[in-house]
Parts: C-alpha cells; structure tokens; sequence
C-alpha cells in the first residue's frame, strides 16, 4: 500500500452527554510524518476524541477529515487504532489473531502472514506466534495490540496510551517503531500520561483540559511560553538580586539562590550574571527552561 500524505484534521469537534461537555470545539491537525503528543488529565477527553475519529461514537457537531475528505466508513479501514482498553482474543494464538485482523482489512493471506510474522519478530515475540494471548505478560499483550493496530499498514496511526504499564525495554521498541512510521510518512497521533516520553518523541504537541485545546506547538514553542529559572552559585549572602528589575527569588540561602524573571521585564539572563558577579565569586549560573510537565501542571491547573 501507498501512503497517502494526507493529514488527520479534527476540526471543531464538540460532544455532550447530558449536561456534561466532554468535547468543546477540539480542532487540531496531525500532519503526516509527524508525532503528535495529546496529553491531558484524566477525563480531559482525549479518549472521546479518537473515539470519535474512529467512528465509534459521533459528535455532535464538527467534522474529522483526511485532508480534505471526510471521513467514511472506508476512509477509517485506513487508520490503525489501539485503544486504551485492549480488545483482542484472550484464548485465541497471537498469529492466527494478527493474521484475521489483516485480512478482516483486505490484505490477501500470503501479505497478511508475512505482515504478522515481520511485526512479531520486530516486537521480539517470535517464540509466541502459536501461543494464546492470555499466556503472555500485560507488557507482551501491548505490543500484540499494536501489531494488531500495524498489520494492515495503515495511512495513519491513533494510539491511547500505548505505553502504559511498558517496562523500559518495551517502552524503547514501541518507540522505535513510532519513530519508523512517521519517518515513513505517516501522521502518528498518540496519547500519553508519560511526559517525559511525549517531550522526546514528539514533534507537536496538543494539551488539553476539560474538553478543549489550551496549548499547542512543538516542544520547543512550548517550553519557551513558560517561565525560565536561573539558578545562581555566588558567594554573597543577601538579596543582591533586586538590583536586576523583575527578578523575583524562587528559593535563597547564602550561595545558592533560584530566580525567575517577570515575563516582559527589560533584564536578562546576562544582567542577573552581571549582578552576580558584582556581588561576589560565582561559581555557578545556570538557565532551567521549564519542561512539558512543569507546563503541563501550569496549562491544566483551574
């Protein structure tokens, strides 16, 4: 199969239950060779969202398209989904499960067979391609849901929380095989709680809360709209650093002291060294730019 280059658009998507909003005009793009990072609390509608790209439940209003087509029931043969909630066979053999679900996608036998045993191998599950899925551990279970989401080689991937409950080992393969489909061209859209694993493996990334978009961009873009934090080895007990306009110190004692600078003040990071340097020997000047959890905190707080 050819990749289609055409992005993933979620656009103004809202969805009610009740009186609850779980979605309120989410709109975000997955541009293809790229991983996309959607991150948000618990409840945050992050789950509804692909939901509702996946056609298992609908909006209320708003539209999801590959480009510039909607999409339809066919359209989504196109995505590999792996859903939070893993949904194969328990009692069934891994590869007689991976091989059906290809075909159940129109890949001929022989393609499927050879997809599954590929996939398998690069999963490090070659020994338990007749073994039933109930026998291997929770970690081996996930990387059988995202064969399962692969299997069928599809335009686009739309993964809940892949990397749940993966140990180290595990967390690194299912990276690698991100990282290898969005370099093929794919859009990769992913949720996660991990940050850490957002920030390194994402080109973008989305962060919601209560249903809506509250920040958007690369990794860099956004650490760049929070606030930096210097901290400042200086031998000079006291609050030298009120000579620096804006400057307010986080922590203090007599030759470490935190510092952040009002957003907007005229200083600089040159003018706090300055200021310490006039105060006394420094021994240290560091700059902390904030990472996604220290964002994602800021973003998501009421």
């Amino acid at each position: 199969m050819t990749h289609s280059p055409s992005p993933l658009v979620i656009d103004g998507i809202s969805k009610r239950y009740g009186d609850l909003t779980a979605l309120d005009g989410m709109t975000f793009t997955v541009y293809p060779g790229e991983i996309y990072g959607f991150v948000g609390s618990n409840g945050a509608g992050k789950s509804t969202t692909m939901r509702i790209a996946l056609g298992v439940i609908s909006a209320d209003s708003g539209e999801v398209r590959l480009g510039d087509q909607p999409l339809t029931e066919s359209s989504r043969r196109r995505i590999g989904y792996m859903p939070e909630e893993r949904g194969l066979y328990p009692k069934e053999k891994i590869g007689a499960q991976l091989t059906y679900l290809a075909r159940l996608h129109g890949v001929d036998r022989s393609s499927a067979e050879s997809r599954t045993t590929g996939l398998l191998k690069k999963l490090g599950l070659s020994d338990r391609v007749g073994d039933q899925l109930e026998s291997l551990s929770l970690g081996n279970q996930q990387r059988v849901q995202l064969a399962a989401a692969l299997v069928h080689d599809p335009d686009v991937l739309v993964l809940d929380e892949p990397f749940s409950g993966l140990d180290p080992v595990a967390v690194n393969v299912m990276s690698e095989i991100l990282v290898e489909r969005a370099e093929a061209g794919i859009p990769v859209l992913f949720s996660s709680h991990q940050l850490d694993l957002v920030q390194r493996l994402c080109h973008r990334v989305g962060i919601i809360a209560a249903g809506r978009m509250r920040a958007e961009g690369t990794v860099d873009e956004l650490r760049d709209t929070g606030e930096d934090t210097y901290e400042v080895h200086v031998d000079a007990p006291g609050d030298w650093w009120r000579a620096v306009p804006g400057t307010t110190a986080v922590s203090g004692g007599d030759t470490v002291t935190l510092l952040t600078l009002t957003p907007g003040s005229p200083a600089t990071d040159q003018d706090i060294l300055r200021a310490a340097m006039a105060a006394g020997p420094v021994h240290h000047f560091t700059r902390r730019r904030p990472d996604l959890s220290d964002l994602f905190q800021e973003v998501v707080k009421p």
